[in-house]
């Protein structure tokens, strides 16, 4: 079996609150809490949850933009977890990511060629022929050479997404992170960046994780499927097999709400009672217990064991029979 790109074994983030007054006990926001995958090369990983689920949290670590609290982050085979910054700056060049927002994520005093130029000057690339290979990254995302002498003001959401997929090629890396990159774009602005993604992981062998809270994206751009709930995972499986029989029933919740683009066709909504705790004080037992409709008392008591019931189809929920 080859070795993943990038593996996850329990990682966690938690991040220290105020204590309450007179208590001496220090409480955590846990944010990401014990999460485990892996992404092969050449595959689109995608990572889905509600707001507050801990997803980009959980892409932020992998590209050492937060410290983890515990747990191994591996890429290639190699640990970087404990690595010191001159250790994982060249590392860097292997991984990159791109935002959820194109208004804020580029810099608006700095012009296009700046921008999608200043991964090659930290790494110290393509010094003779900077310009040359700006213009060739801003053609490969669809756009023009002399777009590289306009500020980020001039261009329109898609673009500007565009130019943050071109600054995140620059450095030729082998796995990108994307960070809900259409969430704040038109639908029809959307599907442009999906194809043109889809496309460049063609072209270039690319590896994503793909993070977003929009199912039918992720549905239509990846391979695998990791669903988050309460800073945990609660189900992994590939698409077609998540999608079809859904078996964790946070999962299958939200893919009831997944319009179908077919008025014939009628799909059962499943609605949720109640918010989502708190990670600073989530439930005992099963996190999802308070908003299950099928909860049973050993889901109030016991957390359920994060396990594979089918082929590659892992779920954590005590009501599922393992096949």
């Amino acid at each position: 079996m080859n070795q993943p790109l990038l593996e996850v074994k329990q990682l966690k983030k938690y991040f220290p609150i105020k204590k309450k007054l007179f208590s001496k006990e220090q409480q955590y926001v846990k944010a990401v809490d014990g999460v485990s995958f892996h992404i092969d090369k050449g595959e689109t990983f995608g990572l889905v949850g509600e707001s507050g689920c801990g997803k980009s949290t959980t892409g932020r670590m992998l590209m050492r933009l937060m410290e983890p609290t515990e747990g191994q982050i591996f890429f290639q085979g190699q640990e970087t977890t404990h690595l010191r910054e001159d250790e994982i700056r060249p590392l860097r060049k292997q991984f990159q990511m791109v935002f959820q927002d194109p208004y804020a994520s580029l810099n608006p005093r700095m012009k296009v060629k700046d921008i999608v130029g200043e991964p090659l000057i930290v790494h110290e690339m393509a010094q003779h022929k900077r310009l040359e290979r700006i213009h060739e990254l801003l053609e490969i995302v669809g756009l023009d050479p002399y777009h590289a002498e306009r500020f980020p003001h001039e261009f329109s959401g898609g673009q500007r997404q565009r130019i943050g997929i071109a600054r995140a090629l620059a450095v030729n890396p082998q796995l990108i992170i994307a960070d809900e990159p259409v969430s704040a774009l038109d639908v029809s602005i959307q599907s442009q960046i999906l194809n043109l993604l889809k496309d460049l992981q063609k072209k270039f062998g690319l590896t994503y994780l793909f993070i977003a809270h929009d199912l039918s994206v992720v549905e239509h751009i990846s391979d695998r499927v990791g669903v988050m709930y309460l800073g945990r995972m609660v189900e992994l499986a590939g698409r077609d097999a998540l999608y079809a029989e859904p078996m964790h029933p946070y999962t299958k919740a939200l893919i009831s709400a997944v319009p179908i683009p077919d008025p014939r066709v009628k799909r059962e909504r499943i609605l949720l009672k109640g918010d989502i705790p708190s990670p600073a004080n989530p439930p005992s037992g099963c996190t999802f217990h308070t908003r299950c409709p099928y909860a049973t008392d050993i889901c109030k008591q016991t957390a359920p064991v994060f396990r594979e019931v089918k082929e590659q189809h892992f779920v954590a929920c005590h009501l599922v029979e393992t096949e």
